[in-house]
């Protein structure tokens, strides 16, 4: 059987290291490369390198950023009385689209799984205890995801932050507009109905 030459196996490995790239998308995306102009490619390389040397992690939040503190940490006119509690960057960026919170936020890069092994002390819940002690929080809202590991996070920041007195939230769950009950999974209806508001 006729082997790939060792560029291209490289850069195949390369991408297989992405998640949920496997051998024939790695593959495409290699060969896709080697037939990009040299020019993008060059751009390319430089970008993951940028990306790599220039960001890192806001000293605060643990929100992705270029200066520490970050933009959103160093802003006196958000809201310093509430923090969202999400599970990785990106759902800043999401929640920051929505142009309707105000407040500081809170990045736990993971969440608590048994299974994997990831325990407390793996994600960025320590850093939070800690910025709570000031006395200006007065709310945290838990926006970790509608799985299993989400929930037993949410429940154990909850647990942890009740007795100080600071009010926990968390965000509602449950049907998205224009889904049918029909093809609503158990879990979902559940949210839906523990949400519920008044009309």
């Amino acid at each position: 059987m006729q082997q790939y030459p060792q560029p291209i196996a490289n850069l195949i490995d390369s991408y297989k290291k992405l998640p949920g790239i496997g051998d024939k998308t790695a593959t495409r995306l290699a060969f896709y490369t080697i037939d990009m102009d040299e020019d993008d490619v060059t751009k390319f390389a430089q970008n993951l390198i940028a990306a790599k040397r220039d960001l890192h992690y806001c000293s605060i939040c643990g929100n992705i950023t270029e200066q520490d503190p970050c933009e959103i940490c160093t802003d006196k006119t958000r809201d310093q009385s509430t923090i969202l509690v999400v599970e990785q960057p990106k759902d800043v960026m999401s929640m920051e689209r929505m142009n309707d919170y105000h407040g500081l936020y809170h990045v736990l890069h993971g969440v608590l799984s048994p299974i994997e092994g990831l325990g407390p002390e793996d994600i960025n819940i320590t850093s939070l205890i800690k910025r709570l002690q000031k006395d200006t929080v007065k709310e945290v809202i838990v926006a970790t995801n509608a799985t299993p590991e989400g929930e037993a996070t949410a429940r154990y920041i909850a647990q942890l932050i009740k007795p100080a007195g600071i009010k926990v939230t968390r965000l509602a769950h449950g049907l998205s507009v224009g889904s049918d009950i029909e093809y609503a999974d158990e879990m979902t209806l559940i949210k839906a109905v523990e949400g519920r508001q008044e009309m």
